[in-house]
């Protein structure tokens, strides 16, 4: 069986006032992870299966609500982002920018000189599916051919082709 908690008042204070003050339910379960052990006596394995989350959440959503009781910056706001990015979108789009441009007054878009912009710029190797992804990103995307012409008329070849003779 896990250890009692032992929570000071003031802290379990506050968080019986956010219990019944909350209309977000992170929060109030944050504040639950407090009170339920605190008022309670519950473990944090019991707290967790009374507010439906695992031990471990339990444990963070207590930290985070001792967090924020002392004003501190809440570590969950940190959570997600592109962690791994070489550059930011802001610089995305500066480093594309000229190309973009480019293919926007009719030109081609050509992968091989963004990616050694883009190389430049980071000071490594990337793969192009880096690059493809950056362009995807920015609202640019690989655009494939079609088989027939749109003003194509199916008629007028199938009466050429009847009309030719080939060897």
């Amino acid at each position: 069986m896990g250890r009692k908690p032992t929570v000071d008042a003031e802290l379990l204070r506050l968080a019986e006032l956010a219990v019944e003050a909350t209309e977000d339910a992170h929060e109030l379960r944050s504040a639950q992870a407090v009170f339920l052990p605190g008022r309670l006596g519950l473990t944090l394995e019991q707290t967790g299966a009374a507010i439906g989350r695992a031990r471990a959440t339990v444990v963070r959503l207590q930290a985070e609500f001792r967090a924020r009781a002392r004003g501190d910056r809440v570590a969950r706001e940190g959570w997600g982002g592109r962690r791994r990015q070489n550059l930011s979108v802001a610089q995305e789009e500066g480093l594309l920018a000229p190309f973009l441009a480019q293919a926007s007054r009719g030109g081609v878009l050509v992968v091989a000189p963004i990616k050694a912009a883009y190389e430049g710029a980071v000071g490594h190797r990337v793969p192009d599916s880096t690059i493809y992804r950056v362009l995807a990103r920015h609202g640019w995307r690989k655009v494939v051919p079609d088989r027939h012409h749109p003003n194509a008329d199916p008629q007028s070849q199938q009466l050429w082709k009847k009309n030719s003779k080939r060897p």
